[in-house]
């Protein structure tokens, strides 16, 4: 058993990360999410596993641009990049690569629901959207918002997402 103040020590570092925490990413992470499936929607039928893939590996691409960005463009110029500082910024913009990972699961586990392509499409978009709405949220309680401020975030955002959807049914008819 860790002693006291080790728990302690751990305690407040994790509670550090979570203040610290910015959910924005996975607001943004969602969206690559639907546009993903929009984009794959209107080239074909994919197979299960490739849309899977196709989703994760569009969500930690933007990872890693987003951390090169926060890195070699915001960072360099104010101080000497470290290996602590290196961490902290990939796991500020992990969200990014989260956000994917909840559609991924809905496109994986379609063909148990029994739902084709399409159907497939549409449960992790509707996925992708829900999310959206729920970063946005946390993303606004993290930082504070009153409860009116969040509503707005979250309104916003199901506006943005229901204006994906209505993008999908546009090309796909």
């Amino acid at each position: 058993m860790p002693a006291t103040g080790q728990t302690t020590t751990g305690a407040a570092e994790s509670a550090e990360r979570r203040a610290g925490a910015d959910y924005t990413g996975g607001v943004y992470g969602s969206m690559i999410a639907s546009s993903v499936i929009l984009g794959a929607g209107t080239l074909g039928s994919f197979p299960v596993l490739e849309l899977v893939l196709l989703l994760v590996l569009t969500g930690v691409a933007f990872w890693i641009a987003h951390v090169h960005a926060q890195l070699f463009g915001a960072r360099l110029a104010q101080r000497d990049l470290n290996r602590r500082i290196v961490l902290r910024v990939c796991r500020e913009e992990w969200p990014i690569v989260e956000a994917s990972g909840p559609p991924a699961i809905a496109v994986a586990v379609s063909p148990a629901l029994g739902l084709d392509v399409e159907g497939a499409l549409w449960l992790a978009l509707a996925v992708a959207v829900a999310g959206q709405v729920g970063w946005s949220a946390a993303a606004a309680r993290q930082a504070g918002a009153s409860w009116r401020l969040v509503a707005t975030a979250v309104s916003v955002n199901l506006l943005l997402g229901l204006l994906i959807i209505a993008f999908k049914l546009f090309l796909t008819h």
